[in-house]
């Protein structure tokens, strides 16, 4: 029987990695996927031990065209992907006017639009055979405004919308999507968005990667639609829904706001 192969966005560090080496151990083969190809020759080099195939292929998410230049490779190499992993994603720190705009047009490419794509891209092709899995990464920044992050947390809140939405839509026909939340994460996004000496990253509780990512793992295996990586977290996402927004918007920024130099 052919192994299930599992596409993973965003596969050079971090969370992404950890998700290989997740589906590795399970003994399925993994396409990485991210602009850093070095990297994830490495990672796919230490993949080996499992007796899998990892499959290393280059590719710019934040660029309009990247999403589809990354699923005609996986066909033309005659992958048939049972598990999709939209991990890729990124951040910036700051008041938004202060931020530029073409970056903060890279960002929502990257967070929301090559996640879009990824998933109609392959869903499709799930669809049709009647079977396969999402995996979409939010944050627990998708349940409030964050303002000295604002585009990163809407980004966010996208991507849980989008994921639920899309959940209904494709029950009874075998594909299951997943939204995974996870609060701060001990990789490199935060010296990466520029917030990792904000009052968020330094106040401590933050989860480690292979933590999170067999979390999400393992909700994507049960099939659940949404879930919050730890209770501390689901405690705070629960709050917000009862919090008067001006209480939610002025905590986020107190936790969000760069020190002043």
């Amino acid at each position: 029987m052919a192994k299930q192969v599992a596409v993973i966005t965003g596969a050079s560090a971090g969370l992404g990695e950890q998700f290989a080496f997740r589906f590795a151990r399970d003994g399925h083969d993994v396409v990485l996927a991210a602009r850093n190809t070095a990297r994830l020759e490495a990672i796919a080099e230490r993949l080996r031990v499992h007796k899998i195939s990892p499959y290393v292929i280059g590719a710019d998410l934040s660029h309009p065209d990247g999403a589809q230049k990354l699923f005609d490779e996986v066909a033309r190499r005659g992958l048939d992907i049972e598990y999709l992993v939209n991990n890729a994603g990124a951040g910036s720190s700051g008041a938004f006017l202060d931020q530029s705009l073409a970056g903060e047009g890279d960002l929502v490419e990257l967070n929301c639009n090559s996640l879009l794509k990824l998933t109609h891209l392959f869903a499709t092709k799930m669809k049709a055979r009647g079977h396969g899995h999402i995996l979409n990464i939010a944050s627990t920044a998708a349940f409030q405004p964050g303002p000295y992050m604002a585009t990163y947390f809407a980004t966010k809140a996208f991507v849980v919308s989008f994921s639920e939405a899309l959940a209904f839509e494709l029950q009874k026909t075998g594909v299951t999507v997943t939204c995974y939340c996870p609060g701060p994460i001990a990789t490199e996004f935060p010296d990466r968005s520029g917030n990792g000496k904000t009052r968020l990253f330094k106040s401590g509780g933050i989860a480690k990667p292979e933590d999170v990512a067999h979390d999400a793992f393992e909700a994507m295996m049960r099939g659940e639609v949404l879930a919050v990586h730890g209770f501390f977290n689901w405690v705070g996402m629960q709050s917000v829904r009862f919090s008067p927004r001006a209480v939610v918007r002025s905590i986020a920024a107190a936790l969000n706001q760069p020190p002043e130099e």
